[in-house]
Parts: C-alpha cells; structure tokens; sequence
C-alpha cells in the first residue's frame, strides 16, 4: 500500500508564499548548485540536497494539488512534475481541450482524491501539495507528512503569507524529524504525524 506524504518548501516560520503568491527566495536552492537532480535536469542543487532528493522524487508515483497550483503551473504543460498521475482537487473540471491524454484526474472531494491518488500510485508514494489540499490531509489521508525547511521567512522584504499547512482545523502534532538533510541554504526535515 502507498504512503502518503505532504512534500514542499516552506519559510523557518509555515509559509509557502506572501498574498500575491510570490515564493522569493524560498525555491533558489533548486538552482544554487552544481549538482543535477535528473539527467538533463535545470534544478542543480548541492551533492547532500541531491542525494536526498532523487530517491525520494523517484519514490513518488502520484502527485496531489489544488487548482490553484494547477492554474499557476499551467498544469506543467501535461507532465507531472514528479510521479505518473497528478490528482487536481477542483469543483471545476479539467479545461476544455487541456491534453486529454496527459494523465491527470480532477476529483471535487479531497477524500476522493487521496483515494484515487492511492489507487494510481500503487505501492509509490502519494505526494499532496501544501496549502489548502495539503491542510486536508490530517482529515482525510493515510501515511505521514514531510516538509522541508527554507533558508529564510521573508521574501524580499514581504512577509509570507500562504501557510504551509493551509487553514487547518484543529491540532495535528508532529513526530521528532526521522530524516535530517543539511543541505546548501536548505534544511530538508522529515517527520511523521503523531497518531
């Protein structure tokens, strides 16, 4: 069975982005080394961030989002940034004539989501964005959530804004970090939630 986790960048302090949805410097470590993530890959990262992210990036077999990245990405031009499937949780369906064949599905219920991104996934693992789709997944998801921590909680000069867990109801407690990465300008954290 696939595991569930919630995979981002985000600020030392939960933000992802500030109310325009600008990321600053929070995604520079993707390009702030030498080191090539994929073959032919633009994201070049130090040697420790590299070896932490291919396994973990080759692991993932279904990527979960909201529509909102999937507005602001367009789609990724209908290949999934890692894993075959990319679930889009909307209550509006796919846009007209947007790649029939790319293999995204748009479910309107986050439950139904990570159940569909289960299914696809097969035994690989289900990465749900942060943010709102990432908020829902203490309520309606298996496995546990990981996270990275960015170098800095201010992009330039603006406060972040978009919370890395979006608005969630509740508390949801986190297990002590099972994987520590020290990486160039980036701290990659893995824990498990607290059950």
């Amino acid at each position: 069975m696939s595991k569930a986790v919630m995979h981002n960048v985000v600020s030392v302090d939960g933000y992802i982005a500030d109310d325009d949805d600008d990321i600053g410097p929070l995604f520079e470590w993707y390009s702030n080394g030498d080191v090539a993530v994929g073959e032919g890959d633009a994201v070049k990262v130090s040697q420790a961030s590299a070896d932490y992210l291919r396994p973990t990036w080759a692991g993932i077999g279904t990527l979960v989002v909201g529509r909102h990245v999937f507005g602001m990405t367009n789609g990724w031009e209908d290949t999934p940034p890692a894993g075959e499937h990319l679930i889009v949780v909307s209550h509006r369906p796919k846009p007209e004539g947007w790649h029939p064949e790319a293999p995204f599905h748009f479910i309107d219920d986050g439950a139904a989501a990570i159940a569909k991104a289960t299914q696809v996934a097969g035994e690989r693992t289900v990465a749900v964005a942060a943010g709102d789709v990432g908020g829902a997944g203490p309520r309606t998801g298996p496995g546990g959530r990981g996270g990275r921590g960015g170098d800095g909680c201010r992009a330039g000069g603006v406060r972040l804004r978009k919370r890395h867990f979006g608005p969630v109801d509740g508390q949801h407690l986190l297990e002590d970090p099972d994987v520590i990465i020290r990486g160039d300008r980036v701290l990659p954290l893995r824990f498990r939630v607290r059950r």
